[in-house]
């Protein structure tokens, strides 16, 4: 996969301006200077939470016989759910209802940055063929920054876009993200359809 597309997806998966709403609802009673604290510390925890799994993710998987055709329909199908979510929003956000009280790793940390498509799509841009791990890791570090950069500014982003407008840029998103899990999902089965030929053949 392309370094860009790699890096586009990763940022759609993470889904900045979707969560922007999230995070200043959530961080609403908090002092100024409290919220940038809290925003700072749980990007942090996402980034470590990702990168431990990069790290590890594969391992599991083999331990766990999953092949590489596998996670790319399984992380397709994850990002087309998220996808549609997004251009069709549900009551209460992607993950449901929040808890009250200040966040810790959950829910700002994990799931919402360091969500389940999150991992699943480090997971998928590991098993490609000539991606290595400082390769992936510099896409994650990237998409990450500029995630982290949005969500710093969140309020500025608030009241420049305002709620139609990040409604509209996460739409937008969310078609993007569509687009590529389906191609995601398509290269899997063709993957699958490839390795099953093959053994046929043999």
């Amino acid at each position: 996969m392309e370094f860009f597309t790699a890096v586009l997806t990763l940022f759609l998966v993470m889904d900045p301006l979707g969560n922007v709403p999230i995070f200043l609802a959530i961080l609403k009673d908090l002092e100024p200077k409290r919220r940038r604290y809290v925003i700072i510390r749980e990007m942090l925890i996402a980034l470590l939470v990702m990168a431990l799994f990069l790290m590890f993710g594969n391992g599991m998987l083999q331990v766990l016989g999953l092949k590489p055709e596998t996670i790319s329909i399984a992380g397709g199908i994850v990002l087309f759910i998220i996808a549609l979510r997004m251009v069709f929003p549900q009551q209460g956000g992607l993950m449901g209802d929040l808890p009250d009280g200040e966040p810790f790793i959950v829910p700002l940390a994990v799931p919402f940055v360091a969500g389940p498509s999150t991992l699943a799509t480090l997971i998928l841009f590991s098993q490609q063929s000539g991606q290595t791990l400082v390769f992936t890791s510099i896409e994650l570090v990237i998409a990450w920054a500029l995630t982290f950069v949005i969500l710093l500014f969140s309020t500025k982003f608030y009241k420049w876009l305002g709620v139609r407008g990040l409604a509209a840029m996460e739409r937008l998103m969310g078609m993007l993200l569509i687009m590529i899990s389906v191609q995601m999902l398509l290269n899997g089965v063709l993957a699958f359809a490839a390795d099953f030929n093959a053994v046929r053949a043999g």
